[in-house]
């Protein structure tokens, strides 16, 4: 009984698993996730925004850092330059590529008490929801060329009223009088046309939005001139032209009145004594 056959191995050898076999290769560059299931505080993000091949990486953390907020949460441009490093400016430009591609609607209400306020709806799926909003019929179409980059996100105005989208139309169209490289498509155009509408918007004279996007430009053939553009539109917007102070009051004249006392000529509201003469009779008294 205490003699063991040398030929059967000591215990029997198991099946090691497939994902778990020692041989198998494992990658040696690029990008290793070590992933815990989150059971609370944690938000859903698809990927058609974590990874939106148009956004800058500040829209997509932005708009992934909204989408985390609860309901009555302030999402203003100085709540969120209070909250983040980024200045006014930089979150702006961000708000607006999030609401050009449809994940933030922003329209102005009327309250029960008169005051006017900006309501802002976030979209975690840009066009799959029943109770989103028409959105203003504004000459903004993109298209994309077969095989071409779409054009970047411009500014829009806050009225895009017909006039001021003619007015940028026309400043667009006679771009090519100053360099003959700047003739846009019909499509160029009405997409940049808003663009130009928000910094006719705030104040900036037409020659001083054709000297923006005309000066220095590059020497040579220009690849996509209506990109630029956009870009110029956007990375130049100059900010809103602060509030104008109430005129002050003339003051007032009062007719002229013959003194009771001298006879002279002098400005008062009702007949009586002029200066001199009141000062004489306070120094008599």
């Amino acid at each position: 009984m205490d003699t063991q056959n040398p030929n059967v191995p000591p215990h029997a050898h198991t099946r090691v698993a497939a994902k778990k076999h020692p041989n198998r290769r494992h990658p040696h560059s690029g990008l290793v996730h070590d992933n815990t299931r989150h059971t609370t505080r944690f938000t859903v993000i698809g990927n058609h925004l974590a990874q939106h091949p148009e956004l800058s990486l500040l829209a997509i953390g932005l708009g992934t850092h909204i989408q985390s907020l609860p309901v009555g949460a302030r999402i203003d441009i100085k709540s969120l330059a209070a909250r983040f490093p980024e200045g006014t400016a930089r979150i702006a430009a961000a708000l607006r590529e999030l609401e050009a591609h449809g994940y933030l609607r922003r329209e102005r209400v009327r309250v029960p008490d008169g005051r006017i306020i900006t309501r802002t709806t976030s979209c975690n799926q840009p066009g799959h929801s029943d109770t989103e909003a028409p959105r203003p019929a504004a000459p903004r179409k993109r298209t994309r060329p077969p095989g071409g980059k779409p054009l970047p996100a411009v500014p829009q105005p806050a009225y895009p009223a017909p006039a001021l989208i003619q007015q940028a139309t026309d400043l667009l169209t006679g771009l090519r009088r100053e360099d003959p490289r700047l003739l846009f498509s019909a499509c160029d155009t009405a997409h940049l046309a808003p663009g130009v509408a928000a910094w006719l918007e705030r104040d900036v004279t037409p020659a001083a939005v054709r000297r923006a996007l005309t000066a220095e430009l590059p020497p040579e053939p220009l690849r996509r001139p209506a990109a630029l553009l956009a870009h110029r539109l956007t990375a130049q917007l100059p900010p809103p032209p602060p509030l104008a102070r109430p005129a002050t009051p003339p003051p007032t004249r009062h007719p002229l009145q013959t003194c009771d006392g001298c006879d002279r000529a002098f400005r008062a509201p009702a007949p009586g004594h002029c200066r001199a003469c009141r000062s004489s009779l306070l120094e008599a008294a």
